[in-house]
């Protein structure tokens, strides 16, 4: 399994910049890669990305998520393995760091082959680059969801 972490300080206040992530659906907006998100739930979401001509459909669960401060999930269908964890940290009233630790665990040759060569990692650091740039031209969240998830939480809809 590779670990990933990428940091970005972003223009904008702490609720900003997590109100957005929590907005999944956005993701293609700003995610090399990501075709789709689809909300299931507070908990769940699909995915369907295309990289490197490599098309995957996958779920993943949100096991810990506290209002700007963190969103941690894993993957639990699919041939991808991954878990992670996103951080939210208030620089001052206008400036957030927004740091993204990711452990990926590569699901066929070709795909190992690029983690080897660092793909995952660039396209890692691109999307944060993405991110940065698409919360601070919007200058606002496009939606939020302010709810708390704990591990073992049943969860409730959004």
């Amino acid at each position: 399994m590779s670990t990933v972490k990428e940091a970005v300080d972003v223009d904008v206040p702490v609720h900003t910049a997590y109100n957005q992530w929590t907005q999944f659906e956005q993701f293609p907006q700003f995610m090399e890669g990501v075709e789709e998100v689809r909300q299931l739930d507070d908990r769940h979401n699909h995915w369907t990305t295309k990289i490197g001509g490599i098309r995957r459909e996958f779920d993943t669960e949100i096991v810990d998520q506290l209002p700007d401060e963190r969103i941690t999930w894993r993957t639990t269908t699919g041939d991808t393995s991954q878990r992670g964890m996103v951080h939210f940290e208030r620089l001052d009233d206008n400036h957030t760091r927004v740091e993204l630790v990711m452990e990926v665990q590569p699901g066929g040759a070709a795909e190992k082959a690029a983690d080897m060569l660092g793909t995952i990692d660039r396209r890692v650091k691109g999307d944060m680059k993405r991110f940065k740039r698409y919360i601070e031209e919007r200058e606002a969240e496009s939606g939020a969801w302010r709810g708390r998830i704990q591990p073992g939480d049943a969860g409730s809809s959004r």
